[in-house]
C-alpha cells in the first residue's frame, strides 16, 4: 500500500505546477500491468480458491490508485508526451484482455492457469522494478535526484522484499522470482538517492552562472560608459553597483 501511495507527493506537485515537469510516465504504466495481471492471478479463476487474496486486495488497490496518477499525467503532460502515454497505456489493455482469454478458455486446469499467468507477471514484475533505471540514468548524468522521489525507491525496496519473503515462504517461485530482481535495484536507488541527494542542481548552477555574467556584463557597460561621459553618469554607475 505504501509503495503504491508514494506517488501522491509527486503529483501533488505536478498538480500545483500544472506540469509533469521532466518526470517519466513509463513507471506507472508498469506498476498498472504488474497490478492487473497479478490481480487476475490471484482470483479465483487462475489460482485455486483464494489461496492468493493479498494479491487480489492489494493490487486492486493498486489498479485504482496507478490509473489515477496516469490520468493526471495525461492531463498536465505536453501533447508529445501525451502521444507517448497512448503508445504505452494501449498495449497494457491488449496484453490483459489477451492473457485474460487464453488463460480462462485455452487451459482447463488451475496449475497450468497459473504457470501462464504467472510467467507474464513474472515479466511485469521485472518491467515495473526496472522502470526507475530510465531515472537512475538521468540522475547519474546530471547529479541531481529531483525527479527520483525518496518514498518511492524507498517502498519499492520494501515492498519488493516483503514479497520475495512471501513468493519463498509460500513456495511460489512466480512472485518470488521478479522481487530477486526489485530488492536488488531498490538498493541500487537508495545508494544512487544517498550519493546525490546534497548535490546542487545543474540547471540552478547554469542559472546562476549566467545571471552573474549579465549582472557583471551590465556593471563593465557601466564603467566604460562613466569614463566616457565622465560625471555625467557617475551618480547612475553608484547607484548601480
Amino acid at each position: 500500500m505504501l509503495l503504491y501511495t508514494a506517488p501522491i507527493l509527486t503529483f501533488s506537485r505536478v498538480f500545483k505546477k500544472k506540469s509533469t515537469e521532466e518526470f517519466s510516465c513509463f513507471p506507472y504504466v508498469m506498476t498498472l500491468l504488474n497490478c492487473l495481471i497479478y490481480t487476475w492471478y490471484g482470483l479465483p479463476i487462475v489460482s485455486h480458491l483464494w489461496e492468493n487474496l493479498p494479491l487480489v486486495t492489494i493490487n486492486g488497490v493498486g489498479i485504482l490508485l496507478e490509473s489515477l496518477f496516469i490520468f493526471i499525467y495525461f492531463c498536465y503532460s505536453s501533447p508529445k508526451e501525451k502521444v507517448k502515454v497512448g503508445v504505452i497505456f494501449v498495449p497494457v489493455v491488449v496484453i490483459l484482455f489477451g492473457l485474460a482469454v487464453i488463460s480462462a478458455v485455452v487451459f482447463d486446469e488451475h496449475r497450468h492457469r497459473k504457470s501462464f499467468v504467472g510467467s507474464f507477471g513474472l515479466v511485469a514484475s521485472i518491467s515495473m522494478y526496472g522502470s526507475p533505471l530510465v531515472v537512475m540514468k538521468k540522475v547519474i548524468e546530471t547529479k541531481s535526484v529531483e525527479y527520483m522521489p525518496f518514498y518511492l525507491s524507498f517502498f519499492s525496496f520494501l515492498a519488493s522484499s516483503l514479497w520475495l519473503a512471501y513468493g519463498l515462504l509460500s513456495h511460489d517461485l512466480f512472485l518470488a522470482s521478479p522481487n530477486m530482481v526489485g530488492t536488488p535495484l531498490g538498493i541500487l536507488q537508495l545508494i544512487l538517492y544517498f550519493k546525490y541527494k546534497n548535490k546542487e542542481t545543474p540547471i540552478t548552477t547554469t542559472v546562476m552562472s549566467k545571471w552573474d555574467d549579465e549582472k557583471n556584463k551590465r556593471t563593465l557597460e557601466l564603467v566604460v560608459d562613466v569614463d566616457h561621459d565622465g560625471d555625467a553618469n557617475e551618480k547612475k554607475f553608484n547607484n548601480a553597483c
